[in-house]
C-alpha cells in the first residue's frame, strides 16, 4: 500500500479537493487501483447538519453518506461511487476513541491524544483503502497547515510515513498571490505554509503552486531553494476555465510520473483519451454552444455581503454536465426566494428558458418558490423541481390547478386542510426526540417509473435502467417529508402524472405533467444531482437541458 497526503497551505478553498481528484484519476489512469479520502477538521460526526452556507453543499453519497462537498469531485474524476470509508471527521475520531473508552477497551490506559487519536486516524485510513483493496490511497487533509484543529491529523500522517517508509509522499498545494500594486508573483506565502509543515516534521515532496497565471522558472527555483525540494517538483496549477482541464494540466508537468518515480513503481498504462474528449467537448460547446439561462431559485445563496455558489455546488455541476453533452452551455441566475413575490416574479424571470427549485429546510423563503413554481406550471417554461422543490410543485399544482388555496406541506403550516407534503410516520418519533443527524430517509432508494412518461424517456435514451422490463430505477434521497399518497387520486384526475413511486414502500417519487400540457414540468423526491458524472450526465438533467434549448429555439 502507498499513501499520498494532500495538504493546503496560505488559503482555504484554493482547490486542494480538485488536485486531490486530478491525482488520483492520472494514477487510476496509469493502471492502479485508487481510492480518495476525505480528513475534515469539523467535530460533526458527518456534513448533514450543517448549514449549507457555512461549508458548502453536502454531498450525498449512495451509502448515505452526509460528506463533504469534495466527494462528489473524487466521483466526478473517477467515475465511481465513494461513501462513509471515504469521509472522516474529527468528531468521528473522537467519538470512537471515547466510546472505546467507556468500554474499557484501552485496558487502563490513560487515553491521549497521541497515540490513541492518531492511530484511529491511521486506521480509518489503511481500512478504506484495504476496502476497496486499493493500491494507492490518496488522503486530502482539510483545511490549510498550521490550524489547531487538523493537527492530529498531520501528526497521523507523519507517523505512518515513519512506519512505511519510502511508501508515502505528501503533496501541498499553496496559493501564490500576484498583488495587484505589485505585478508579481510572491512565493513567501508557500514557504510559509511549508515552514509550518517542516515544523510537524513534515518535508513536502511535491509543490502544487496555485496561481491566477503559470508559474515561470524564476518562481519555480525558489521554491525548489526555499521549500528544500527538486524543481521538477514543483507543479504549477494557474486559474483555469474549467476545472476538468485539470488533471490534462498535472499530466503535462508529469506529476503522475514524479509521484509512481518516488514510490518505485511503473506505468501500467497511460490512457487519458476520455477525459481529453470530454474536455474537447467542453470547448466546442463554449465555443459554438447554445446559451440558455437557467434561474435557481434557493435561499442559501448570501454569505454576508457575498454570494456563495458553493450552497447547490451538484446542482451546478450536474447543469453543465447535460448542457454540455447537448453542446450547450449553461448560465444560471441566482433568485433569492425570499424576495419573489407575484408581483415581481414576471421581471425576475424574464429571458429565462428554464426554472429549478432545489432541495431547502423549513418555512423560510417558501412562497417564493411556490411562486417560482407557480409561474412556471402557468407560463409553460420547463420547471424541474429537486426534493423540496418537488414537494413545493405539489403544492403550487394544488392551488393553482385544484383551487386549494391553503395547500400547503406541513414542514410549513402543520394544521392546513390541504396537507399535500407531510412528514412519514417513521420519522414523526426521530422528530419528537430531536434525532435528526443521519435519520432522514438517505442514500440510494428504487423505484418503478411508469411507461410513456417523461421520466421513462429520460432514463429509457441514456440507458440508466437498473430492469428496463421493470422500468426499475434508482436515486438518491435526503429528506424527512414525503408527498401525501392521499391525495394521488385528486393529482391526477386534475392532469397530474405520478411518474414513479418507491418499491419499498410505493411513495411517490416523481411528478410531472404529460408534455401535451406542458414542455417540462417535473419534480423528483430524489437528487439526481448527486450521481451526476462530467463523463455519464444524469438522464433528468439531460430531458431537462433540452426541453430548455427547445423553448430557447421558439423564442428566436
Amino acid at each position: 500500500m502507498r499513501y499520498i497526503f494532500v495538504s493546503g497551505g496560505v488559503i482555504s478553498g484554493i482547490g486542494k479537493g480538485i488536485v486531490s481528484a486530478s491525482v488520483a484519476l492520472l494514477l487510476q489512469s496509469a493502471g492502479y487501483r485508487v481510492t480518495i479520502i476525505k480528513c475534515e477538521n469539523y467535530l460533526n460526526i458527518d456534513a448533514g447538519t450543517i448549514n449549507p452556507i457555512e461549508h458548502g453543499d453536502p454531498f450525498l453519497c449512495e451509502d448515505g453518506t452526509e460528506a463533504d462537498m469534495d466527494l462528489g469531485a473524487y466521483e466526478s474524476y473517477l467515475n465511481k461511487n465513494v461513501g462513509k470509508n471515504n469521509f472522516i471527521t474529527m468528531g468521528q475520531i473522537y467519538r470512537t476513541v471515547i466510546d472505546r473508552e467507556r468500554r474499557f477497551e484501552y485496558n487502563g490506559e490513560d487515553v491521549e491524544a497521541i497515540p490513541h487519536i492518531t492511530d484511529e486516524i491511521q486506521y480509518r485510513i489503511t481500512h478504506a483503502a484495504n476496502a476497496e483493496k486499493a493500491e494507492i490511497a490518496v488522503v486530502e487533509l482539510g483545511g490549510t497547515a498550521g490550524e489547531y484543529q487538523n493537527i492530529f491529523y498531520y501528526e497521523a500522517a507523519r507517523i505512518l510515513a515513519l512506519r512505511n517508509p519510502k511508501k508515502v509522499i505528501h503533496i501541498h498545494v499553496g496559493y501564490m498571490p500576484t498583488p495587484q500594486h505589485l505585478g508579481e508573483p510572491k512565493t513567501k506565502p508557500i514557504q510559509l505554509s511549508v515552514r509550518t509543515l517542516n515544523s510537524m516534521g513534515i518535508q513536502p515532496d511535491i509543490i502544487v503552486a496555485r496561481s491566477l497565471q503559470s508559474m515561470d522558472k524564476r518562481r519555480k527555483d525558489r521554491f525548489a531553494l526555499f521549500c528544500n525540494v527538486h524543481a521538477d517538483d514543483v507543479v504549477s496549477a494557474p486559474d483555469t476555465d474549467n476545472i476538468y482541464r485539470v488533471p490534462l494540466m498535472l499530466h503535462k508537468q508529469k506529476i503522475d510520473d514524479r509521484i509512481l518515480d518516488k514510490f518505485g513503481l511503473k506505468k501500467r498504462k497511460d490512457s487519458l483519451d476520455l477525459w481529453q474528449s470530454l474536455v474537447d467537448r467542453i470547448d466546442m460547446a463554449k465555443r459554438d454552444g447554445k446559451e440558455i439561462v437557467v434561474g435557481i431559485v434557493g435561499k442559501y445563496f448570501s454569505t454576508g455581503e457575498y454570494q456563495l455558489r458553493d450552497s447547490y455546488a451538484a446542482l451546478f455541476s450536474a447543469l453543465e454536465h447535460a448542457a454540455w453533452k447537448n453542446d450547450a452551455i449553461v448560465r444560471t441566475k441566482w433568485i433569492d426566494s425570499e424576495k419573489l413575490n407575484e408581483q415581481n416574479v414576471s421581471q425576475k424571470f424574464a429571458g429565462l428558458s428554464g426554472i429549478i427549485v432545489p432541495i431547502g429546510w423549513g418555512e423560510r423563503g417558501v412562497e417564493g418558490m411556490i411562486t417560482a413554481a407557480r409561474f412556471a406550471l402557468k407560463e409553460k417554461i420547463p420547471y424541474l423541481g429537486l426534493c423540496y422543490g418537488m414537494q413545493l410543485a405539489a403544492v403550487a399544482f394544488a392551488r393553482t390547478v385544484l383551487g386549494w388555496s391553503d395547500a400547503n406541506t406541513t414542514e410549513v403550516d402543520p394544521k392546513t386542510n390541504h396537507p399535500i407534503v407531510h412528514i412519514i410516520a417513521a420519522q414523526k418519533e426521530l422528530m419528537k426526540r430531536r434525532a435528526y443527524g443521519g435519520t432522514m430517509r438517505l442514500g440510494s432508494w428504487e423505484a418503478l417509473v411508469k411507461k410513456g412518461t417523461i421520466a421513462w424517456s429520460a432514463y429509457d435514451k441514456n440507458n440508466a435502467f437498473i430492469d428496463k422490463s421493470r422500468g426499475l430505477t434508482s436515486e438518491r434521497h435526503r429528506h424527512r417529508f414525503e408527498f401525501n399518497s392521499a391525495y394521488i387520486s385528486d393529482f391526477e384526475k386534475a392532469g397530474m402524472v405520478i411518474s414513479a413511486r418507491s418499491v419499498v414502500e410505493g411513495l411517490v417519487e416523481i411528478v410531472e405533467m404529460p408534455r401535451s400540457k406542458h414542455p417540462f414540468f417535473l419534480g423528483t423526491q430524489g437528487h439526481p444531482e448527486y450521481k451526476s458524472r462530467p463523463i455519464k450526465p444524469h438522464p433528468l438533467f439531460l430531458e431537462y437541458i433540452e426541453a430548455c434549448l427547445n423553448i430557447s429555439k421558439a423564442k428566436l
